[in-house]
């Protein structure tokens, strides 16, 4: 009997951030041998930020998955306090072999009770945020800690695919992908990154973005309150 394929499963929710799953969609969705499930919590059409992804499967009648991703986005810290979703997510992480996510994807996975002592990516906005669930900030686009990966903002979604294609198939593979899609950035401009770009910017940013920092932030400590501790061994020797 062939052995079964290398399952990957995306967490989607409404108000995520389409460029945090779409873009690493397009490249995992490649790995050789493997099969790509979206899910969400209702299942259905999940409305992002500009785009419906319709058809999702709900996460519920998914019974495994060897990568679960999940996607960051304007509502992620609202769903980090929906206990459903959450509890599907801690169900879902309890037997994968790797643990995902792009953005503020990240602080999702903590509030599940999964980055407790791991290093973690997030967007540079709410990076603070991440010791609230017990992780270690890292300033890093991609990070690794045993079986959790995660990326910084957005963008940072196709350098985090490489990584984890090369960690599953190979760095060949990892590399015919990248050929395949043409990936090679040469961005116009070197404004990705508060220490990069102009301090007038940054600061304009963080005025127009206060209330929504702020909310994040209650949100995040509420969360954080009702976090399951117990997810924590669920992660713990598994691809170290």
């Amino acid at each position: 009997m062939a052995p079964a394929p290398f399952r990957i499963v995306f967490a989607l929710f409404p108000g995520m951030t389409q460029l945090d799953f779409t873009g690493p969609h397009q490249f995992l969705s490649r790995l050789p041998d493997s099969e790509t499930i979206i899910a969400s919590p209702q299942g259905g059409d999940v409305p992002s930020e500009g785009l419906v992804f319709a058809g999702t499967r709900p996460l519920n009648t998914i019974d495994r998955c060897d990568l679960l991703c999940v996607p960051g986005g304007a509502a992620a810290t609202e769903m980090a306090l929906d206990r459903a979703f959450i509890g599907e997510i801690a169900r879902l992480a309890s037997d994968a072999r790797y643990l995902t996510s792009v953005c503020t994807g990240s602080l999702i996975l903590g509030a599940a009770g999964l980055l407790t002592g791991r290093r973690a990516a997030c967007h540079w906005a709410y990076r603070h945020l991440l010791p609230v669930f017990g992780a270690v900030a890292d300033s890093a686009r991609v990070v690794r800690d045993g079986p959790v990966i995660t990326g910084g903002g957005v963008t940072a979604g196709i350098d985090f695919a490489l990584t984890v294609l090369a960690e599953i198939a190979g760095e060949d593979c990892a590399q015919s992908i990248q050929l395949a899609l043409e990936y090679a950035p040469a961005p116009p401009f070197d404004a990705g990154q508060p220490d990069s770009a102009p301090a007038a910017l940054v600061a304009r940013y963080r005025e127009a973005h206060a209330a929504l920092i702020a909310r994040r932030e209650a949100e995040a400590c509420e969360a954080a309150r009702t976090m399951p501790a117990r997810a924590l061994s669920t992660v713990q020797g598994r691809a170290e």
